[in-house]
């Protein structure tokens, strides 16, 4: 066997030293402990950054309110990070929340995926609760944008490699540095990364044949593709207690290989709803999928209808004329 073939890569940070020397901000600053630019924070922010850029391009193609939807992405954003990092801490590290219960508002400090998923969708619901519209033409907007911003989200948190494997020999094992050598093992940031490529590029592709496709087909799409990998992959992670960042088990699972079956059954069910045609948008968008009657003006055809009538009158015949008598 040739053994883990894949370099452990750490991107540097970026320190702020010079901060402390601005007047006022600089007594703030520990010297020892400079703020710094970090990468995972820089890129989970690029890929939050760019998936709003192409979902706000997706609402404008599917002629939704952009107001609106710039509004409903601030929602589900910001609930999606609290409940990622709420429920991380609840289920992954339970008896830091015992000693210490104010590690729940510590939001910069841990995240998971399915925490932020659930966030998000509290999120939409609070949104549609509070705006009165309907939600499901905004997230499907979303989540067909949604893979691209997970491929710089999971890069993140490869660039930091918080979320290792099992030991492995395998030649997709990461060389993890172990004294003056290595040790293989897996990286499942790494690997979720470069998993869910393929997916963004497929999204891409099917948007830039049909972005009017029905309703719940990238929702449906998405869950469905996304709960059995990581399902799997989650059979790769390591324990809890064994290594820095392992994940604890809840009947021979982990948080997130429960939540799969939710998300999976999510997608199924959108799945058909996608299988029955639904309409793609609402308000002054597409009708059915089809852009093309969006543009139509219903008072045309009322118009067309009064000449029509006007026509029908005028081809009428008239009675004849009664006569005088003699």
């Amino acid at each position: 066997m040739s053994g883990p073939l894949i370099p452990y890569i750490q991107l540097p940070e970026i320190p702020l030293s010079f901060l402390e020397h601005i007047p006022i901000l600089g007594q703030y600053i520990d010297p020892a402990k400079p703020p710094s630019i970090k990468p995972f924070g820089t890129l989970v922010a690029l890929g939050v950054y760019i998936g709003a850029v192409v979902a706000t391009r997706h609402a404008r193609e599917r002629r939704l309110d952009e107001k609106k939807m710039s509004e409903f992405i601030f929602w589900v954003v910001a609930a999606g990070f609290i409940g990622g990092h709420v429920l991380d801490a609840i289920f992954y590290h339970p008896h830091r929340v015992a000693r210490d219960p104010l590690y729940l508002f510590a939001l910069w400090d841990g995240l998971s995926s399915f925490g932020g998923f659930t966030g998000a969708l509290i999120g939409a619901a609070s949104w549609r609760f509070y705006r009165r519209e309907k939600i499901l033409p905004y997230c499907e907007v979303i989540n067909s944008a949604f893979p691209l911003a997970w491929v710089f989200g999971r890069a993140g948190c490869a660039s930091v490699h918080d979320h290792p494997g099992r030991l492995s020999d395998a030649w997709f094992a990461v060389r993890y540095p172990l004294g003056t050598g290595h040790v293989g093992r897996f990286d499942l940031g790494l690997y979720e990364c470069l998993l869910t490529i393929p997916l963004a590029v497929a999204f891409a592709v099917l948007w830039r044949r049909n972005p009017h496709r029905p309703l719940g087909f990238y929702t449906g799409v998405m869950c469905t593709a996304y709960a059995p990998v990581r399902f799997g992959l989650d059979f790769l992670r390591e324990r809890e207690g064994t290594v820095l960042g392992g994940d604890p088990r809840y009947g021979g699972l982990t948080p997130a290989q429960w939540a799969c079956f939710g998300l999976l059954a999510l997608g199924i069910y959108f799945l058909r709803m996608a299988a029955r045609g639904e309409p793609s948008s609402v308000g002054t968008g597409s009708i059915g999928g089809d852009p093309r009657v969006a543009d139509e003006d219903p008072s045309d055809d009322e118009d067309e209808e009064d000449e029509d009538e006007k026509d029908g009158e005028a081809d009428e015949p008239r009675p004849p004329r009664a006569r005088a008598g003699r």
